[in-house]
């Protein structure tokens, strides 16, 4: 495992769709799940299929939300530019594990001040087995895929803990 403060998040383009916005012009905080979601997709892909680990177990066995967190900073409003979001594993459990993300600008595009952030969140996955209807335990090689991606916790300005 790299040293977490060495850890460059994985940054995945996610497109924003025009039933995202809201009656006030920016992206409904809801559509923000989405948002995290998709890019957990496109991460996944490449974390557990292509160039990252040949495990696939986490995804084919199943992998469950269990809780989001989600500390929004400024409104996001429509673009036909997708946004970035940054993501990385924040923390390793014995039966899941924990994704932050930084929702930005991809460079060269927005509005608004360079590095702009308009949210920082957390999701927390349960691993589960839908063979058996039960949740289970991180296996040995999956742990050693997961820790492949761990940086540091998500940078929220305040936790409610």
């Amino acid at each position: 495992m790299t040293d977490p403060a060495d850890h460059t998040p994985y940054a995945a383009q996610v497109a924003l769709r025009w039933s995202d916005m809201d009656a006030y012009a920016h992206i409904n905080n809801v559509q923000f799940l989405r948002l995290l979601e998709d890019a957990r997709v496109i991460a996944f892909r490449d974390w557990f299929e292509a160039g990252g680990a040949t495990d696939r177990s986490l995804l084919e066995e199943g992998v469950l939300v269990s809780r989001h967190e989600i500390e929004y900073r400024r409104p996001l409003g429509f673009r036909h530019e997708p946004v970035e979001i940054q993501l990385w594993v924040s923390r390793v459990g014995g039966a899941g594990f924990d994704i932050a993300y930084i929702v930005t600008d991809p460079d060269g595009v927005g509005d608004g001040p360079e590095g702009t952030i308009y949210a920082v969140a957390e999701t927390e996955l349960a691993l589960y087995d839908f063979r058996t209807a039960m949740p289970r335990r991180m296996r040995p090689d999956e742990r050693a895929s997961v820790l492949e991606h761990v940086g540091g916790a998500a940078p929220f300005r305040r936790r409610r803990r």
